[in-house]
């Protein structure tokens, strides 16, 4: 199909949208880094958010970080608004891609899909919220494949290194790669880490919500995926994991839905053989399940009712063991963590019939990078808005609302995060 290019309307390769927050100013950094990767060796971009004020702030704080002085005058500054759609329009008009860094995107998230289906612009955001990221291929699908745009969710941590990572198993296997589990590990240096709020009030309204999840899913109908091979267990609610040495849970993000769509895309779209996926979190040992469990029944009881999801919202360090900040990690907390996301899978070695007997044949890999969520993340984003750029003819033919397995199956999204710090490899 044919990309969206720059012109003197659309004079802009990625807008990031949401620059001020927390996510967002590495977001910015990122890009400013990268510049030299755009289409032929020049990116041309901006950044969007409510407050112009803020917005060079952040200019001004990468500018400094990055030494590039540059930055406080040659990156413009679009005043954009969630709450102000003619401001939304404007946006992504100008925008070859919005990269959108504003959460939770149940609450802002659907007015700049909106915006950039009707103005023509390519969508990248950072969600792990299932519900949203579901709601959004059911309403804006047909209409995103009409105008010839590509919304791509969940393009950070949730959910690159899950998605892309079952597929490039699958891509170093010999032979019908039928099954995969992942195990998370996440190490932090000597001055700890933790997670930045935004994420903490994704999860409590998602698990608020969690029975309007399972109705969404009924709209579209879908048959069940062909199972190929022995059936996947399923671990319990907490266990000792062998393959990592240390107890683990399951991974209470989106992964698991991300990578069932991209299978289901697969199936439906290039007749391959659907991967079962299994998704898992190391949590350390008997001191992490004592405070985990008695977070996690705070929560359960708290989330279900209205001061219960105040109170959480208002107090994430005390809720959450500290896992949780209002001001989000350090940037030496960041340079001290990283995590490994090791991929276990199964299948039938290439003279073995995937229809007949158990599998025969394992794989392991790796896929390893810097902290996961405000250095993996703005790599992986920015990285995938590049490989559309970079490789329009290698995405689906058409446009509409995609994983990241589905939008990037055919591209060198791997190989350039690879050149990035973001490994995948076989272990």
């Amino acid at each position: 199909m044919a990309c969206v290019q720059t012109s003197s309307n659309r004079p802009y390769h990625l807008v990031v949208f949401g620059a001020s927050g927390f996510t967002g100013q590495f977001v910015v950094e990122e890009v400013a880094r990268t510049v030299s990767e755009g289409p032929k060796g020049n990116l041309k971009w901006a950044v969007a958010g409510r407050s112009k004020q803020k917005l060079e702030k952040v200019l001004e704080q990468a500018a400094g970080a990055l030494s590039k002085p540059e930055l406080r005058t040659e990156v413009d500054i679009i005043v954009a608004d969630v709450e102000e759609p003619d401001s939304l329009a404007a946006m992504c008009k100008q925008a070859v891609i919005v990269l959108n860094c504003v959460g939770p995107y149940r609450f802002y998230g659907e007015p700049v899909v909106k915006a950039c289906v009707e103005n023509g612009a390519h969508h990248l955001d950072i969600c792990g919220e299932p519900q949203f990221l579901e709601s959004m291929q059911l309403n804006y699908n047909s209409q995103a494949a009409d105008k010839g745009v590509y919304i791509i969710g969940s393009c950070g941590f949730d959910s690159i290194p899950a998605d892309m990572g079952v597929l490039y198993t699958r891509d170093q296997f010999k032979g019908t790669l039928t099954a995969v589990e992942s195990f998370l590990t996440v190490s932090t240096g000597a001055d700890g880490g933790c997670i930045h709020d935004g994420t903490w009030q994704s999860a409590i309204y998602g698990f608020a919500d969690s029975q309007k999840l399972q109705s969404l899913r009924r709209k579209f109908n879908h048959k069940p995926l062909p199972t190929v091979g022995a059936k996947i267990k399923r671990r319990g609610s907490l266990f000792y994991s062998n393959e990592i040495q240390q107890y683990a849970l399951p991974f209470m993000g989106s992964d698991p839905s991300v990578v069932k769509r991209s299978q289901r895309f697969l199936v439906e779209e290039h007749q391959a053989t659907p991967v079962q996926y299994g998704a898992y979190a190391g949590i350390g040992g008997i001191g992490n399940i004592i405070k985990m469990m008695f977070a996690g029944m705070m929560f359960w009881f708290l989330v279900k009712f209205s001061f219960g999801r105040n109170l959480l919202t208002k107090h994430p360090e005390f809720f959450s063991f500290g896992f949780f900040s209002k001001s989000g990690p350090t940037r030496k907390q960041m340079e001290g963590s990283s995590f490994r996301f090791a991929l276990y899978g199964e299948g039938y070695t290439e003279e073995q019939d995937p229809t007949q007997g158990k599998p025969n044949g394992k794989i392991r890999t790796l896929v390893q990078g810097p902290e996961c969520g405000y250095v993996a993340t703005p790599i992986a984003m920015v990285q995938a808005a590049l490989t559309i750029l970079n490789e329009c003819s290698a995405l689906p033919k058409k446009g509409g609302v995609y994983t990241p397995g589905a939008a990037f199956a055919g591209t060198t999204l791997i190989d350039r995060l690879n050149k990035h710090g973001i490994q995948f490899s076989v272990i």
